[in-house]
């Protein structure tokens, strides 16, 4: 009897398949960009940059460059596995002619920016109508969290500084559009900063409000009906009286720095004025307490500002800090909503935390670090990393359901778009066929289907 060797199958590989296509599954990315119509409106969008005679599209190139990056690549020569199955993404251009469009984005600044985010805005008005009740905006509300990320740098970029944590980069502020409990996220503004800006700098909040808003469709970019949401990094004067100004009248959900005063009014509140915090599906959250603050502590700050404290006993292994009192963790929030009670209040700005979510996404998703030398063409790669993150919101909203819908961009991509296939040719069709025995591959053809009847863009 033969004795195994090792604990897996010998294969003989050889190099003769013919019609196979790997990265099969990324077909789902594909058919999305085709019904959103996100192709058509970035090259409408990048037609001043179309050279005379030029045989690949300005923004068919980016749109690449953003399917690259959403299947896992992290700089521009990794567009050279989109080249590879010409069956699949068509014809792909070369990496000098990927390389040449970035430097003539980056020379254009802000016109190439504005006109790249102008044609998301497009798109993403389509495909919320396409989502219908499965949009962030189907409730009537759309929340946008800002937060920021720190992007470390392994080489002497321009503008990389080091930063708070003692590391070495940059710190990009970012806006994602919250999806709720049912869904992910997608981004709607980046700004790109030295890694030494600071975490309070109302006028970077403020940049990244204006972008974030201008992603939204009109309706949404003033008004009660759009919450803002940031952590105590957000928590100025200046910020918070942009966001209540006159004509503009946001809602928001800003953490607050726990100062001095705020501190000894805490001291101050009565036991019976503690009401306890509840968790989402409405039970009480264990050892958590919020109470709101009122007096001199508003004086200053915009019309309308409530001021919300909440106490818990600290998670087993975490440190006190000077601003805990009596063995509690002390943090608080202001917020402009009025006729809700605290606890829900409370609530909904601690769902805030799904942002952090969205950053470990975009680390993944081509921001782990910044692939090229100039702040300019990093700024071009971050409206490409946005792109590909927008896709891969998109796509499960429009496409997957149940857990599905959550799954972040790494499970997509090892269960989704590595699927493989074998792309047969008959007559002028085109079919591509999944592996039958590959566990998700029901979930890749159901989500094609969900597609297909959804009305080509006019």
């Amino acid at each position: 009897m033969k004795q195994p060797i090792g604990s897996y199958p010998h294969v003989r590989v050889r190099d003769d398949g013919r019609a196979m296509v790997s990265q099969a599954g990324s077909v789902l990315l594909v058919e999305t960009v085709r019904k959103i119509g996100l192709d058509q409106a970035i090259s409408a969008a990048l037609t001043p940059w179309q050279r005379p005679r030029a045989v690949h599209d300005p923004g068919k190139m980016l749109v690449d460059l953003a399917l690259a990056v959403a299947l896992g690549g992290d700089c521009l020569a990794d567009v050279a596995m989109l080249r590879a199955e010409p069956g699949v993404f068509g014809p792909v251009a070369s990496d000098p002619t990927v390389s040449r469009l970035i430097g003539t984005l980056a020379a254009s600044g802000e016109k190439a920016l504005t006109a790249i985010r102008a044609a998301r805005s497009e798109v993403r008005k389509r495909v919320w109508e396409l989502a219908g009740g499965r949009a962030p905006d189907a409730g009537g509300q759309v929340t946008v969290d800002l937060d920021g990320v720190l992007v470390v740098a392994h080489s002497d970029k321009e503008d990389a500084a080091p930063t708070w944590k003692k590391t070495y980069g940059h710190h990009p502020l970012m806006g994602f559009v919250d999806h709720g409990p049912g869904g992910t996220g997608e981004p709607v503004a980046a700004h790109l900063r030295p890694g030494n800006a600071g975490s309070n700098t109302a006028a970077d909040h403020i940049t990244v409000a204006r972008l974030a808003l201008a992603q939204l469709p009109k309706k949404y970019r003033r008004g009660r009906r759009t919450l803002i949401r940031c952590d105590s990094a957000g928590g100025t004067h200046e910020f918070v009286a942009w966001l209540a100004q006159r004509g503009r009248w946001l809602s928001y959900s800003v953490g607050m720095v726990i100062t001095e005063a705020i501190h000894e009014h805490v001291l101050k509140i009565p036991a019976s004025a503690w009401t306890p915090a509840v968790e989402s599906d409405g039970e009480v959250r264990d050892g958590a307490w919020v109470a709101e603050l009122t007096g001199d502590l508003l004086d200053g700050w915009p019309q309308g500002i409530r001021l919300i404290v909440r106490k818990e006993r600290p998670h087993p292994g975490a440190q006190l800090r000077i601003t805990d009192a009596d063995g509690m963790r002390i943090t608080c929030f202001a917020t402009n909503t009025l006729n809700q009670p605290i606890a829900g209040l409370e609530l909904r700005h601690r769902l805030r935390a799904r942002a952090e979510n969205r950053i470990r996404a975009a680390r993944a998703t081509g921001l782990r670090n910044l692939p090229l030398h100039g702040t300019a063409q990093n700024k071009v790669w971050l409206e490409i990393v946005q792109l590909a993150l927008e896709l891969l919101a998109w796509m499960p909203m429009l496409a997957l359901t149940g857990k599905t819908r959550l799954w972040e961009p790494r499970r997509l991509r090892l269960r989704l778009f590595s699927a493989a296939g074998q792309l047969v040719t008959t007559g002028r069709r085109r079919i591509l066929r999944l592996a039958r025995h590959w566990p998700w591959t029901h979930e890749i053809t159901d989500a094609l289907e969900r597609l297909a009847p959804l009305p080509n863009p006019g």
